[in-house]
């Protein structure tokens, strides 16, 4: 069934707010619905009805308005997998599944979607904020009120239980007794600890944790919200380059708060708890870590050396080599850093005559060798926070803790 209004008789609906609900004008490109939009607008009164078409009111680039055709969003809508974004700093970062898969990307939206010519960055990898050791003291920060302190101390993880988190053998669902149990046997968690974790971040689900260990402190369920709010922002920004936090734990050791709950709201509770968790990273031997692609390469064994050469030059590590049975066929199977990988299946092809073969996947999370709080020298995490500091359009230079610890 088809239904015919007149652009009048829309705008006579817009009177009856009690009746108003959301609408959507679904049609091919170039078939007028900007055109519509700006007839609404114009009877509305917001523009002239004789620039009705031209304005293109919902049309807010100019390359937009210049070319009458709505661009925003279709190389989202036309490939599912690829995420965009845009940072603070007005650049719009596509995120796909492989150097390969951003290359077409990048050529549809230059060729058939904006049809413009783009400015392009190298590739970049997302990495991970983690810690190395335990808080070297017990951080203390104070809200902007002066009325409420928190302390608080960072830690890693055991070994693993970030990846069983995010594997979903722990999470936030799970039954608190059973989860505990889990903890206890494979991770040799404290039995009230394990009872008392207040949340998982960042999105509520990540590879972090909060948890309470205070004795008996006045007022505390009341902040316990905010506390869950200041937590998920700061792992989801992490301290050295506004990267995710991945397996560090976070312990709540004390917390002081005025009597008077109008002075420990949220306000002044998450920004707090913002800052004393980023103090807790930064005296706690930060560290980046880096993905990691198991990769999996098909040659004939005259080829297998020149793989090694080319693993070797991108820091990558082979672990296992075996022959398919009933053929000439070898597949070596090595771990290569996603930021090395770029390049590196012409850079295969090349010293193996093409007869090489890899496919990459995603396969973990290793922390990088070196110190990003080092300045100068080489050290490679050191570049990676300043530069993704800079791209990111941050304060130039490293994080300095006396913005974040306050003093007794």
């Amino acid at each position: 069934m088809e239904v015919n209004f007149t652009v009048d008789e829309i705008r006579e609906l817009m009177d009856k707010k009690k009746n108003i609900r959301n609408m959507s004008v679904i049609a091919h490109v170039d078939h007028g619905k900007s055109t519509l939009t700006d007839s609404l607008v114009s009877k509305a009164g917001i523009i002239a009805s004789s620039r009705a078409g031209e304005t293109r009111f919902t049309d807010t680039r100019k390359d937009e308005q210049e070319r009458c055709i709505t661009i925003k969003s279709t190389l989202s809508k036309s490939d599912p997998m690829v995420q965009c974004i845009i940072e603070e700093s007005g650049e719009h970062i596509i995120a796909g599944a492989g150097e390969l898969h951003l290359e077409i990307c990048l050529k549809d939206l230059e060729e058939d979607h904006a049809c413009i010519p783009l400015k392009k960055t190298d590739p970049v990898v997302s990495y991970r904020e983690t810690v190395g050791a335990e808080s070297t003291e017990l951080c203390l920060s104070k809200s902007p009120n002066k009325h409420n302190r928190l302390y608080m101390k960072a830690c890693p993880m055991p070994d693993g239980l970030a990846d069983d988190i995010e594997a979903g053998k722990v999470t936030p669902r799970d039954d608190p007794k059973a989860r505990k149990t889990y903890l206890c046997e494979n991770f040799q968690f404290d039995a009230t600890d394990a009872m008392k974790i207040w949340t998982f971040g960042p999105e509520s689900t990540g590879a972090n944790l909060l948890v309470d260990v205070t004795k008996g402190v006045q007022y505390l369920n009341e902040i316990k919200d905010s506390c869950v709010a200041g937590f998920q922002w700061a792992t989801k920004e992490g301290v050295l380059c506004d990267e995710n936090m991945r397996a560090v734990r976070f312990n709540l050791h004390d917390v002081t708060l005025h009597a008077d709950a109008i002075h420990r709201g949220g306000g002044q509770i998450i920004p707090t708890t913002r800052r004393v968790l980023y103090a807790s990273v930064l005296t706690a031997q930060p560290r980046l870590q880096e993905p990691v692609y198991l990769c999996e390469i098909q040659c004939p064994e005259a080829a297998v050396g020149g793989i090694y050469g080319v693993l070797n030059r991108r820091r990558g590590v082979v672990f296992e080599e075996m022959q398919v049975v009933g053929t000439p066929m070898f597949v070596v199977k090595a771990h290569l850093p996603v930021n090395e990988s770029f390049g590196f299946t012409a850079d295969l092809r090349s010293n193996t005559g093409g007869q090489a073969f890899p496919q990459c996947v995603f396969d973990h999370w290793q922390e990088m060798p070196g110190n990003p709080m080092e300045v100068g020298g080489n050290s490679k995490p050191y570049n990676i926070v300043v530069d993704t500091r800079k791209r990111k359009g941050l304060k130039e230079g490293l994080p300095d803790l006396t913005n974040y610890l306050d003093k007794l």
